[in-house]
Order: C-alpha cells, then sequence, then structure tokens
C-alpha cells in the first residue's frame, strides 16, 4: 500500500485535473466525515450528494489549485483556491485550508478551513 504522502500527492493531482468526484471515489472511505468548518456530513453517501450538489450549480470553473501541502503522519494538509461563477451568476473565490485524516489508504475525515461560512 502506498504511503500518506503518495496517497495525499495522488488525490491533489486529481483534484488539480478536475477530478474532484472522481477522486472522491476513489480516496474517501465509506465512514468519511467532512466538515466545513464546523458544521460535519457524516458518511460518503451523504458526502457525494453534498459534492455532487455544489458541482452541479457551477457554471464555470475557473480556477482550481492546490498549493502547498504537507504530510505528518496519517494527516495531510494543503492550501485549495477555488474561484467559481455559479449559476445564479454569482462569482466566488475561496481559498481554504484542508486537512485530511488518513486511515488504510482512505480520507475517514476531512475539514475545511475558511474565512465565513
Amino acid at each position: 500500500m502506498a504511503d500518506t504522502t503518495q496517497l495525499d500527492a495522488q488525490l491533489n493531482d486529481m483534484i488539480r485535473e478536475g477530478k474532484v468526484l472522481e477522486a472522491f471515489e476513489k480516496f474517501y472511505a465509506d465512514d468519511v466525515v467532512m466538515l466545513e468548518n464546523d458544521k460535519p456530513t457524516e458518511g460518503k453517501d451523504a458526502n457525494r450528494k453534498r459534492e455532487q450538489e455544489f458541482f452541479a450549480s457551477v457554471e464555470q470553473m475557473h480556477e482550481m489549485k492546490i498549493g502547498r501541502a504537507a504530510v505528518n503522519g496519517d494527516v495531510s494538509f494543503c492550501e485549495q483556491v477555488f474561484d467559481a461563477t455559479f449559476k445564479d451568476g454569482n462569482r466566488v473565490k475561496m481559498e481554504q485550508i484542508t486537512v485530511r485524516t488518513w486511515k488504510d489508504g482512505q480520507v475517514v475525515r476531512e475539514r475545511f478551513y475558511y474565512k465565513g461560512g
């Protein structure tokens, strides 16, 4: 099995390529808990639905960037930038820090830290 550094790099590469939903299927555990700041969503099915709804609301993705990244044991960190125009006409540029906890080669917890929300 690949180590956390390799797995996280593969996941980040897929995100950079715009393959977010494919990466979700490949790297996230069935019991994953994802938090938007402090608002949790539990389970892969619920998080899949949330991700699908988010991307379905995007009219145009202007930028999807992963900046600096680091790994410490089974935890990885990265800077992310998303700049998108939504179908309602609003354009949003969001910068966030993502912290992932890995177990047995899959993300079991992911938290996004950003201003607002």
